[in-house]
């Protein structure tokens, strides 16, 4: 089974033993030593909180050249199925990313509530992925249903951790 980078974040999903192995899938498909990779599809990652210093940094969108040539249909595909079936006024899905993320970050920021957090927000899709780290389960889950509130957010996954551990790590970080 060939798992795309864009299911990283859905690994994290899983938990216990599924996890482990989803997410050795991917590690797979991305070795340390491996060829260059970049964020092709300019796919919109920003820090938007950074209150705490210990926090993961996430391993933001990023592909190498052979994941770019078999990502690029699935993503056409995926991309322009709202419009044809009449669920976006743009003709592809990915085109809403770069206007939805710097509104997260804004609504996240001006809220108030998450000022004591480090989070990273991903757009893919009209899907926003969230990840870092915050003071507590309460604080996750009000975040989460805070981006759901930002127009034109199909979805939100909630990949934040309680804490720092990285134990706890519920999505891929960047390499030491």
């Amino acid at each position: 089974m060939r798992l795309y980078p864009s299911y990283r974040s859905l690994c994290a999903l899983l938990g216990g033993p599924a996890m482990a192995l989803c997410a050795a899938g991917v590690a797979a498909q991305a070795p340390a030593n491996g060829p260059p990779r970049t964020n092709a599809f300019n796919d919109p990652f920003v820090q938007v909180t950074h209150a705490i210093a210990q926090c993961p940094v996430p391993e933001g969108p990023l592909y190498t050249e052979a994941e770019v040539r078999e990502l690029a249909h699935v993503r056409s595909q995926h991309g322009g199925s709202c419009h044809r079936v009449g669920r976006c006024r743009l003709p592809n899905s990915y085109l809403y990313d770069a206007e939805i993320i710097p509104r997260v970050q804004r609504y996240i920021q001006q809220d108030g509530r998450f000022d004591d957090t480090s989070v990273w927000v991903l757009g893919e899709r009209r899907l926003v992925t969230l990840k870092g780290c915050v003071q507590s389960q309460a604080q996750s889950d009000a975040l989460e249903k805070a981006v759901w509130l930002v127009d034109d957010v199909m979805g939100v996954i909630n990949l934040l951790q309680v804490g720092t551990r990285r134990s706890n790590l519920r999505y891929p970080v960047l390499p030491p």
